[in-house]
């Protein structure tokens, strides 16, 4: 069982914005989690890190979540600068980083909808690739919840295929943490990540919000080939998530730019 953790004992302020730091919106902001076993895996992250698992009915399980959204008024936080509109989608892992003692997570990478691409992958050898990201959504403004949720990605790298669904009777479920809090802040608050960059060399990056308001989904189809592919979560197993969570829109600082570890 997860140990009980409380948003106000993570919660911090925002560390100012400097440099080239963005401040972004997430709409349409999803986490759509498995939960399968712990050695699937095995020899996806170094050994500075540890699988952040829970415990269900008597077996460890490790949580993988696919995040679609799409970044509205992506801009610096600092400066006067155009602002960007673009679909992505991130593949993350949950993890414990054994020299900091920190939740954080592991990215295996992200697909982009935007020519601006050539930073983060370019530039700073981020895992990004390239993928076209079509969002079809419709929230009802008197409840805040989604009549419809379709996100489809075309992408060599991530393609991508999911149908969400909101209702007032949707209730979170989420076995192996001792409360919903707790579980709420274990998916939705890791501020740090980790992966291998493009070059091989282990990369990180931070980021800052505010306490996330989401509420429970419901998964009506899913398809994700990068988790099939790697032999994660088969197809059959993509059409049974631990959870899904959306929030309609947040707001990210990132700090940029990402550093190379060690």
């Amino acid at each position: 069982m997860q140990e009980a953790r409380k948003f106000e004992d993570c919660l911090t302020e925002r560390p100012r914005p400097k440099g080239i730091d963005v401040l972004c919106g997430l709409r349409h902001f999803a986490i759509i989690t498995y939960a399968v076993p712990a050695e699937r895996f095995s020899g996806i992250f170094p050994d500075r890190f540890q699988l952040d698992t829970i415990e269900v009915d008597g077996r460890t399980l490790g949580l993988i979540s696919v995040v679609p959204f799409v970044d509205v008024d992506f801009t610096s936080a600092v400066f006067p600068f155009p602002k960007f509109t673009m679909g992505q989608t991130n593949y993350r892992i949950y993890i414990i980083d054994r020299v900091t003692g920190e939740r954080c997570v592991w990215f295996l990478g992200t697909t982009l909808d935007s020519w601006t691409l050539v930073v983060p992958r370019y530039l700073w050898n981020l895992p990004w690739h390239a993928g076209k990201v079509k969002f079809d959504c419709r929230l009802n403004q008197s409840t805040g919840l989604y009549k419809k949720y379709e996100m489809t990605t075309e992408s060599s790298w991530a393609e991508a295929a999911v149908e969400l669904q909101q209702s007032e009777e949707d209730t979170f479920n989420l076995p192996g943490f001792p409360d919903t809090e707790s579980a709420l802040v274990y998916l939705t608050h890791p501020l740090a990540g980790f992966y291998y960059r493009r070059d091989g060399k282990l990369g990180t990056y931070r980021v800052w919000h505010k306490e996330l308001l989401v509420k429970p989904a419901t998964l009506k189809s899913a398809k994700f080939g990068l988790l099939s592919r790697l032999g994660i979560v088969s197809e059959s197993e993509q059409l049974n998530p631990y959870c899904v969570l959306i929030e309609p829109l947040s707001e990210f600082t990132i700090y940029l730019p990402p550093t190379v570890v060690g």
